[in-house]
């Protein structure tokens, strides 16, 4: 889908982290964590330009990345002092990012999702833009569709009955929010404070492209998938 609006990504990403040392800096699969983003958001046309709000600019450039590189297309924001920290909402490094980065569109991802292709990047931003052009949705994120029996921590069933087995393929998805990306607006974010606006597409990404990486075992896994990619060996879409 052609458009002539301005997307700009939004990739925040800080010094610190609480349950993987450094991970946005540390090498995988021959390359700093943020890079396997960075450069399939860089490969992106539509994507005008990358927006990385940080703490870490020192870290940044010791790692090969300053302010103004790709041709002007990355862009370096010292992140303030005051929503700095492990316990500070993202929608308020989101809405200092908005304020400041003039855009018709953003797109918000992480660092912690290397595998997510330039394709799936592409058709998150075609959806959104059909959506928007319908007058059917306002934003994007995305999901894991999950069919599997799910009971609460007593042990009592959700959405199945014990008694009544039937195929997992059978029940009701259930769809849960997964990080890996959102789509928004300067209006939408401003109607819900928050990168999820008043009525969202919810996308389904493939299974491997929504690896995040939040525990030491989520790097291993991810680890073992970008080094095969780095070998050049093409990963099943789903």
């Amino acid at each position: 889908m052609n458009h002539d609006k301005r997307i700009t990504a939004l990739l925040p990403m800080k010094a610190h982290s609480a349950r993987v040392t450094s991970k946005n800096f540390r090498s995988i699969a021959g390359k700093p964590l943020f890079r396997w983003i960075l450069d399939s958001l860089l490969e992106v046309e539509a994507i005008d330009a990358v927006v990385i709000n940080t703490d870490a600019r020192g870290l940044l450039a010791e790692n090969g990345l300053n302010d103004g590189d790709a041709d002007g297309r990355v862009h370096i924001r010292d992140r303030k002092p005051e929503i700095c920290g492990d316990f500070v909402s993202m929608n308020l490094v989101l809405g200092d990012d908005i304020e400041n980065v003039p855009s018709d569109h953003y797109f918000m991802t992480h660092t912690t999702n290397p595998l997510l292709r330039p394709t799936t990047i592409n058709k998150m931003i075609d959806v959104y833009l059909n959506g928007l052009t319908q007058g059917a949705a306002d934003s994007l994120f995305t999901v894991n569709r999950l069919q599997t029996r799910f009971y609460t921590p007593g042990g009592a069933p959700i959405n199945h009955d014990p008694n009544e087995l039937i195929r997992t393929q059978d029940l009701d998805p259930y769809l849960e929010e997964n990080s890996v990306g959102y789509l928004f607006s300067r209006d939408s974010f401003a109607g819900t404070a928050a990168r999820i606006g008043k009525s969202p597409i919810l996308f389904e990404t493939p299974v491997l492209e929504s690896v995040d990486i939040d525990e030491p075992s989520d790097w291993f896994i991810a680890e073992s998938l970008l080094q095969r990619i780095a070998n050049g060996e093409a990963l099943p879409e789903s």
